[in-house]
């Protein structure tokens, strides 16, 4: 479960509500913007002025992170610079101190002591983000299939990660376990019968068609990925970029480029894109780098992805604050559905 946790700093005791105040206000900024836009996601809160974007790191811990201290959140930010360079070189601008005197008077940058930490990126377009084209109908094959490149020559460019296929398999294996620990809470008000069935239909393939698994992993395909590949982190400018690659910890970015690229088609899905935007991402990919996974293992891979979106969204009932209960249960019986519909077309497509 994620938590707020306290401050743990040696610099003087600034309150989580000051800092998020403090950057609300478009005064604090150096370039002096006219207004400031304030978004919160699932790990910072970031603050849009006209032409950067600065995210503040949430001092949240959890069984997989601990950000509750400003050097864990100082490390995450350099992290984060590090990572995104690699697919958005200017995009990331750099880490900036959030300072504070004696008396509590807060600085975006200076010489006091650092009371947190900043990213400071490049602001970028809403109407060329992948999302927003697809909800809009204005995506087109050229911009998808200059992304799609760029993409393909990051992954074929990526040095293999050596792996077992004992590990590779329980990483799904445990995944899907606590799929279902949590989808069968039942607090949290889903279906009944939907998160068992689902479960034990990905463990059924995984053991049956293990060889599909050996295969990935003999000739080397896994690599370290993005790690979270969203339609809202792709933006379809000239020179395509894609930003907020998962930082925080790299087991999640190890991956098979089939199983990263099964998440895109999957989110994609969900906003109803044109089916040729994952068959040009698709093509492209097989094209340069030689890969052709077979179409039951990806529709394997959007399973358990959809499985793995429904236990986030249904996570955010933990929080009594959550104003709409209902959004993230209907998000999550969406992403059950589409599990659901994508392990019966894998387990169809091995068994005939």
């Amino acid at each position: 479960m994620q938590k707020i946790t306290g401050q743990k700093n040696n610099g003087p005791d600034v309150t989580l509500e000051t800092k998020i105040e403090f950057l609300k206000r478009p005064e604090s900024y150096p370039d002096r913007p006219r207004k400031v836009e304030f978004l919160e996601t699932h790990m910072s809160w970031v603050f849009l002025t006209e032409n950067y974007a600065y995210k503040l790191k949430k001092p949240v811990r959890n069984e997989y992170l601990d950000f509750s201290t400003v050097d864990a959140r100082h490390h995450d930010c350099e992290e984060e610079i590090r990572l995104n360079r690699r697919l958005a070189r200017d995009v990331y601008i750099g880490i900036v101190p959030l300072t504070a005197d004696a008396e509590r008077n807060i600085l975006i940058g200076g010489n006091n002591t650092a009371v947190d930490w900043l990213v400071k990126m490049r602001r970028l377009p809403t109407e060329k983000m992948l999302d927003y084209e697809i909800k809009t109908q204005t995506v087109n094959k050229a911009e998808i299939a200059r992304f799609a490149l760029m993409l393909a020559r990051f992954y074929k460019k990526s040095p293999p990660i050596e792996i077992s296929l004992s590990e590779y398999k329980q990483r799904f294996e445990l995944e899907i376990q606590d799929n279902l620990r949590v989808l069968t809470i039942p607090e949290y008000g889903l279906p009944i019968d939907l998160p068992p069935e689902v479960c034990a239909a990905q463990l059924d393939f995984l053991k049956r068609k293990s060889e599909l698994f050996s295969r990935r992993v003999q000739e080397r395909r896994i690599i370290e990925a993005h790690g979270d590949l969203r339609p809202e982190h792709i933006c379809l400018e000239a020179e395509p970029l894609i930003i907020d690659s998962l930082e925080f910890k790299r087991k999640f970015r190890i991956l098979d480029p089939a199983d990263e690229l099964s998440f895109l088609a999957l989110e994609c899905e969900r906003l109803s894109a044109p089916p040729f935007v994952n068959n040009v991402i698709f093509e492209t990919y097989n094209r340069i780098t030689g890969d052709t996974p077979e179409e039951h293992l990806v529709k394997f891979y959007k399973s358990c992805r959809a499985g793995l979106r429904a236990k986030l969204a249904i996570r955010h009932l933990q929080f009594p604050e959550i104003p709409d209960i209902s959004k993230w249960r209907n998000l999550a019986k969406i992403y059950l559905d589409m599990a659901k519909s994508h392990i019966c077309q894998a387990s169809e497509d091995f068994s005939t």
